[in-house]
């Protein structure tokens, strides 16, 4: 069947689907149940007779709201909290993974930037960090500390700055993507200019790789952490941007409300961070080297995994038990 004559066949099947997943058709468990099934072996044909199409996105989307549908109206013996770090979220990362590698992408490139810059302009550090900064940090490298910023003020006082601050410009990151992606890239564009520059000055100093054990203990969670809050910030522009099938505003109450729950779970990262950067950085120097190398590589390793491999897990996790679907109805 050639595809035209298959979106012909079915459109008005997958309008009904989009009306019970927003709420404009009332059903019950087990009819939600029921058009997951007949929406897996849609996707499964499509993506059997037409794999690069758009029909097989657009199936794969419907047929995700559907699942998480069914979830919210089962009752559920795990805690809601549980589920929506390791279910929920990790399948709403996977169906907007594309923005994830826009924001890496974007990130790498303005750190580059930075560098550059950085390196072949020896006042831009001063321009991007102000000269305090600069002249700080100048004399901690020769007093042979050159992570002693990071000493200053209390443990307590410095976890609950940092982590408001950071708070603050992963907001920030998100909801400025309602100017259609636009202010998002701003932030992205200022920080990440301003990491690159910071690093290359160390580098000039001499001193890079006592920087990077101090820095990156709590960097790694949020330095990633913002990224991901950047992709939140593209999806919000995206959906009003690309409403694609939907009305504008159905499409930015959707990109807003995911996009919002995947920022949500960027928020237990943010404390871990000003918790790392409030109380174990300014040890970084006194540590032995082996430790600190564990921490960054430890708290890399495990923010990675969540957003880069875990949801690719989850999803094929359901991808399988989507063959026994047309079965074994889910409630």
């Amino acid at each position: 069947m050639r595809e035209v004559a298959f979106i012909k066949q079915n459109k008005e099947k997958w309008l009904e689907f989009e009306q019970a997943i927003f709420g404009k058709s009332k059903k019950n468990p087990d009819e939600m149940a029921n058009l997951y099934i007949h929406l897996v072996n849609d996707l499964s044909y499509a993506q059997t007779y037409y794999p690069k199409s758009k029909t097989v996105i657009y199936l794969n989307y419907l047929a995700s709201q559907i699942y998480q549908k069914i979830y919210k109206t089962k009752r559920e013996d795990k805690n809601r909290f549980i589920h929506f770090f390791s279910a929920e979220v990790p399948l709403l990362v996977y169906q907007y993974k594309r923005y994830l590698l826009y924001a890496f992408i974007l990130f790498f490139c303005c750190v580059s930037i930075g560098v550059v810059s950085a390196k072949y302009d020896q006042d831009f550090v001063r321009l991007i960090l102000g000269d305090d900064y600069v002249n700080m940090t100048l004399e901690n490298i020769k007093k042979g500390n050159p992570m002693a910023v990071y000493k200053s003020g209390g443990n307590v006082g410095s976890f609950i700055g940092i982590t408001l601050n950071n708070l603050y410009v992963g907001t920030r990151c998100f909801i400025y993507g309602v100017f259609l992606g636009i202010g998002t890239f701003t932030v992205l564009l200022q920080n990440s200019i301003m990491l690159g520059a910071f690093q290359y000055f160390f580098h000039q100093q001499g001193v890079f790789w006592e920087s990077v054990r101090g820095i990156w203990i709590h960097g790694t969670m949020e330095i990633f952490g913002m990224v991901v809050e950047a992709a939140c910030g593209f999806i919000l522009g995206a959906s009003i941007l690309f409403p694609r099938t939907f009305s504008r505003m159905n499409s930015f109450k959707i990109g807003f409300k995911n996009s919002l729950k995947i920022f949500l779970s960027t928020i237990p990262f943010t404390i871990a961070a000003g918790f790392l950067e409030g109380f174990i950085t300014r040890y970084s120097i006194e540590m032995p080297v082996w430790l600190s190398v564990f921490i960054i590589i430890s708290t890399l390793s495990f923010i990675a995994f969540y957003y880069l491999i875990y949801p690719f897990i989850i999803n094929k996790k359901i991808n399988l038990n989507d063959v026994s679907a047309s079965q074994k109805p889910f409630v």
